[in-house]
């Protein structure tokens, strides 16, 4: 390399995007793997995907509780034995809880595996959920969410959610002390057996792969009891039941300096044949931080230091947000400018240079998602929850690059409609 002569510079609209596709096999017990072979570091992730978040609960907290506690406690070991268990070998185990989804991750070098499976076979088959490990879960969670409610910005992400879903819409629903306080460790109990140890569920594997991983994987979850009741991902048994008053103001704290601005609405989700498109739609009105509300009501007005518009993607619906704080005396200001640019986008064509400027950034930003194997296999963990193949991502791809100026004022018409929205400060 001659470090005197600069780099070539490329337009990223050139570069022929590919995905490393994954392989696909199942365990004896018709458990699904999906696998991603790739990089040089010596590290894996192995990711099991349970049909076990709040969509499934009975009672409030019961799912993300039971995720929560998933490695405090086994028949066979405490917490902490598990903790050092994990932390012996250099290793990371993580759970999470969505909507739909719960998640159990582990990562690790790749050469540890035959001594991690194992203890994860075990959280999956024999948590305990202690009852002392419940009382401290409980205090602290209580004392977090207290704290938390003295925030805008947390109050607004909850009352958002309830107003364009409905609070008993899993996406719309939301913790409270009183929920804290009803779950019963038998609770917990029940819904494990029933969506983990006997639950639908997933496993993707990603990063330097070992030999024999089949064969491995197969000897510490292939007998385990996954996946026996028929299960459809798309049958998901609520509806929507938004709040009709479109317009909300709260006041959290009567000295609060800024307010907590949120704006949302229904939006395609990614089996929208134009999802692609009007998502760069959404990326010139407030999608990046080149975008036209942040040139707007951050550089030029000094309203806020940053405002963004994004998309809420989950399996069943989708809603477009938009989302900034602003100064108290500024938030009225501040919103009348976001429905001014929402406006010119609707009037005005986006002229070539600017739309441009933005298939660049989403076609970069394409690039940068898909470097390396953990992050490729977030693609496809994506594509197979939502029933989506590789063409979907080779079609939103080229729908990005040749989108027009016409289509995206279409979208915007059809998209950037105050009625259409409901509306949120709070102080």
């Amino acid at each position: 390399m001659n470090r005197k002569i600069a780099p070539k510079i490329y337009n990223a609209l050139d570069f022929n995007l590919k995905i490393k596709p994954c392989a696909h096999f199942r365990l004896s017990n018709n458990l699904p793997v999906y696998t991603l072979h790739a990089g040089k570091e010596e590290v894996v992730s192995v990711d099991f995907v349970f049909f076990a978040g709040n969509s499934f609960e009975e009672k409030n907290i019961v799912a993300a509780s039971t995720n929560f506690l998933l490695k405090n406690g086994t028949a066979q070991k405490s917490a902490f034995e598990i903790n050092e268990h994990f932390d012996y070998y250099g290793a990371f185990l993580n759970r999470s809880c969505y909507n739909e989804t719960a998640a159990l991750t582990l990562h690790a070098l790749t050469k540890h595996l035959p001594e991690l499976l194992p203890a994860m076979a075990e959280i999956l088959t024999d948590a305990t959920f202690p009852q002392e490990e419940l009382d401290i879960y409980r205090t602290n969670a209580k004392q977090k969410l207290e704290v938390n409610l003295t925030k805008g910005d947390f109050v607004a992400n909850r009352l958002i959610d309830e107003y364009v879903y409905g609070f008993d819409h899993p996406y719309g629903r939301y913790t409270s002390k009183e929920a804290f306080d009803a779950i019963e460790r038998e609770e917990l109990a029940d819904f494990y057996k029933k969506y983990y140890t006997h639950g639908n569920c997933m496993l993707f594997v990603s990063g330097y792969l070992p030999d024999g991983l089949e064969t491995l994987l197969d000897q510490h979850f292939g007998k385990l009891p996954f996946n026996i009741r028929p299960y459809a991902p798309a049958s998901f048994n609520y509806t929507t039941q938004p709040c009709p008053q479109k317009k909300h103001t709260v006041i959290n704290d009567e000295n609060a300096v800024q307010g907590a601005i949120r704006i949302a609405r229904p939006f395609p989700d990614r089996h929208s044949e134009n999802y692609p498109k009007a998502l760069v739609m959404n990326t010139i009105f407030g999608g990046y931080f080149g975008s036209r509300l942040m040139a707007n009501i951050r550089e030029e007005k000094g309203y806020t230091y940053g405002i963004h518009s994004y998309v809420q993607n989950h399996i069943k619906d989708t809603a477009l947000m938009i989302s900034t704080e602003a100064g108290r005396n500024v938030c009225d200001a501040t919103i009348a400018e976001i429905w001014k640019e929402a406006k010119k986008m609707r009037q005005e064509p986006v002229d070539e240079e600017e739309l441009m400027l933005v298939k660049n950034y989403l076609i970069g930003s394409i690039l940068a998602d898909i470097d390396g194997p953990f992050q490729i296999m977030n693609h496809w963990k994506t594509y197979v929850l939502q029933g989506l193949d590789e063409n979907y991502f080779y079609k939103s791809t080229n729908d990005i690059k040749n989108v027009t100026s016409e289509e995206i004022q279409y979208f915007a018409q059809k998209y950037l409609q105050e009625e259409d929205f409901w509306q949120l400060v709070v102080y």
